[in-house]
């Protein structure tokens, strides 16, 4: 038998007694997990279709995770089977998600009727999110005039309350009925929602007795996405609650910034505009230290630098004992600061000597090394010793970095490069 639907005659209805007629295992190996479905003789649960969401709700005070319609039967999936019977059951409907939905159906009608109507550019396709709602213009031209005036015109529409009118073909004829969109084919009874005098699209989901109830409709935004337009936004009451949102981060950056709520958009653009001049300072700051700590490293390691060399940005010839099979002069310096000061302060030695630096972050448990020689190669140098302590890393001839899993094992591998020095 089929399930007599009741959510078109009874849309907001709280409970309602009916007959559970079958019980069916469901959900194995879905997102749902090992659930179960029921099969009822009369329903006031909306199946998920045309764009809207199924309802929610609780049977026999089983929570109702979803309801599809397959194969001509309603499937309302559960949490549960436990104590589950075919015979009575409540149902129980979540009205006010009920009505969100349906606000947002009929206010998604409204948009493409009224984009259509101004600017000749059809809906493509849909959703009603539990967040935000989408329609999908078939167009990359779709300016922020056009919104503007579509807005405008959805908010006179609603204000003067235009009837919602459902019209079935048969017995009316479909072909007298300008519609939006193509009819299903294949349908016995097609469904037509009609805005008066503004939409008229076939549908089978719930909508608003009329355009008032919808309270208001706010575009959010609007972004290229596969060729067309797609066009977010919200309506009735998810307009109330994100004007309060909006309004309560406003006066926080309002207090914070000490500007009038109207003028917080030009003070917080300014105040990153500041930002940024004092991050560019703060980066010269930073690699003028480098280049001071650079110096004082070689310095202490007995290593003048060049002063044409390092003016020009080149490597000056290393000075001191070269690592044991080497030409390279390999110097290792703990740096306190963490591995981004050691980052900065080799590759300002880089540019001062062709010694080779291994610059060690304990609070980071990483070492980064440098050499500007081009006959060096610090993977041979550092790979084996870094890899025996359980560090990983890699780099290049020039560049070498690694990480290890405790203070113990870079400290072993610091000592290791030491001996080796």
């Amino acid at each position: 038998m089929q399930t007599e639907k009741l959510y078109y005659s009874i849309p907001l209805i709280g409970s309602l007694k009916a007959e559970i007629m079958e019980i069916i295992p469901y959900g194995e190996g879905s997102s749902f997990g090992a659930c179960a479905a029921v099969v009822l003789d009369r329903t006031i649960f909306y199946p998920e279709g045309g764009g809207q969401n199924a309802d929610r709700g609780t049977i026999n005070g089983i929570a109702l995770l979803d309801v599809q319609e397959k194969d001509g039967r309603i499937l309302h999936i559960l949490s549960s089977d436990k104590g589950l019977v075919p015979g009575p059951a409540e149902l129980v409907l979540d009205t006010r998600r009920r009505r969100d939905l349906t606000v947002q159906h009929t206010a998604q009608h409204l948009l493409s009727g009224t984009i259509l109507r101004l600017s000749g550019k059809p809906t493509l396709s849909m959703h009603l999110g539990d967040e935000a709602c989408t329609i999908d213009v078939g167009s990359l031209d779709v300016p922020e005039t056009l919104l503007l005036e579509a807005e405008d015109a959805a908010a006179r529409i609603i204000e003067e309350d235009h009837p919602v009118i459902i019209h079935f073909c048969p017995p009316e004829d479909i072909g007298s009925f300008p519609l939006r969109k193509v009819p299903p084919q294949g349908e016995e009874i097609i469904r037509v929602v009609e805005i008066e005098g503004n939409d008229f699209s076939p549908c089978c989901g719930t909508h608003c007795a009329s355009t008032g109830r919808i309270l208001m409709l706010r575009i959010l935004s609007a972004e290229k996405h596969r060729g067309m337009t797609r066009i977010s936004f919200i309506a009735g009451l998810r307009c109330l609650y994100d004007s309060r949102m909006l309004r309560k981060n406003v006066e926080v950056i309002s207090r914070a910034l000490k500007t009038p709520a109207p003028e917080t958009g030009s003070a917080v653009l300014a105040l990153l505009e500041k930002t940024a001049g004092l991050e560019r300072q703060i980066k010269t700051c930073e690699e003028e230290n480098a280049v001071f700590k650079a110096k004082a490293m070689l310095h202490r390691a007995g290593i003048v630098p060049d002063a044409v060399s390092a003016a020009a940005g080149t490597p000056a010839e290393p000075e001191g004992a070269p690592v044991e099979g080497s030409a390279l002069r390999l110097l290792v310096e703990r740096i306190p600061a963490g591995i981004d000061e050691a980052l900065l302060i080799g590759r300002a030695a880089q540019k001062l000597s062709g010694a080779a630096f291994v610059l060690i972050s304990e609070r980071d448990l990483k070492f980064a090394a440098f050499c500007s020689a081009k006959d060096a190669d610090l993977r041979a140098l550092l790979k084996a010793p870094m890899e025996a302590q359980g560090g990983r890393g890699g780099g290049s001839s020039s560049f070498f970095q690694g990480l290890f899993p405790n203070a113990g094992a870079l400290s072993a591998f610091t000592n290791s490069i030491k001996r080796n020095g």
